[in-house]
């Protein structure tokens, strides 16, 4: 199994949650949703085309936090629209809550996470070697952001990975560094100081894949368990990682598993 992994990275993210309504609320780090609509966007492929061809049948997603994130509301003036003729502003501006993921220091810090990729076993499509064609050339189609269009972002340290060790552990406690599945952790430990223990981890139900047809129609959720520190987990886990080692630099990870399939 080969894993390409690259970084992005920003000065700003927002990730909307789907079932916010009027506050936009954001997850953490980017669904599975979001990861592949930046990778069509940097391989040209045209809106709602790419469900099939990125879906989980077909490739593995990885997630990690690398920069120690936070996150704050701040209110956006928007336009009071209830018509057609409004876009003036003759009705005024009103403002709506709006949270942003930044770096510990919104002067100075940045929002930087880590992306693996790996082509699903038995799949047609070679999404890895595509995807590592366009990053190592520096010939993506569109700018990537972190959310919204104006989040600009950048790709970096771009790196494939060949020797992979891949470990099935049965309750046994290990350090994930990436984001792992919720369903195959029954045990957090913490060796930091009881004052910061519990104020870095986050669990989420995540959007996964889009059924094919066009309509951005929700077809399953990941559960995930993840630090917005920079550091790893260390999770009493019973499934399978994944061993990324380059030197003295050792990182273990999961890719996202679906836990909740909706009606095809």
């Amino acid at each position: 199994m080969d894993v390409l992994s690259f970084d992005i990275c920003g000065k700003f993210a927002h990730f909307r949650k789907f079932h916010a309504n009027n506050t936009a609320l954001s997850y953490s780090i980017p669904p599975r949703t979001t990861i592949i609509g930046i990778i069509a966007g940097i391989m040209g492929r045209d809106k709602n085309s790419y469900y099939e061809e990125f879906s989980s049948e077909n490739m593995k997603i990885g997630i990690r936090v690398v920069s120690d994130i936070r996150k704050s509301f701040h209110r956006l003036n928007y336009l009071m629209i209830k018509g057609k003729d409004d876009f003036t502003g003759k009705n005024g501006r009103v403002q709506t809550p709006f949270e942003v993921i930044t770096g510990n220091s919104i002067r100075e810090g940045k929002v930087v996470y880590r992306v693996f990729i790996s082509d699903k076993e038995g799949s047609k499509f070679k999404n890895t070697d595509n995807l590592k064609e366009f990053l190592l050339n520096q010939k993506g189609t569109f700018n990537a952001s972190l959310g919204p269009a104006n989040f600009n972002a950048s790709i970096e340290n771009v790196r494939f990975w060949q020797k992979i060790n891949s470990i099935h552990v049965n309750n046994e406690f290990v350090n994930i560094h990436s984001a792992c599945n919720s369903e195959e952790v029954s045990e957090l430990e913490f060796i930091e100081d009881a004052a910061f223990k519990y104020n870095f981890v986050e669990e989420e139900l995540l959007p996964a894949d889009f059924k094919a047809n066009n309509d951005r129609e929700l077809k399953a959720m990941n559960r995930v368990l993840y630090s917005t520190r920079s550091f790893p987990l260390r999770v009493r886990l019973k499934g399978t990682f994944h061993e990324l080692r380059e030197g003295n630099e050792v990182q273990r990870i999961q890719f996202l598993e679906n836990v909740g399939i909706f009606t095809q």
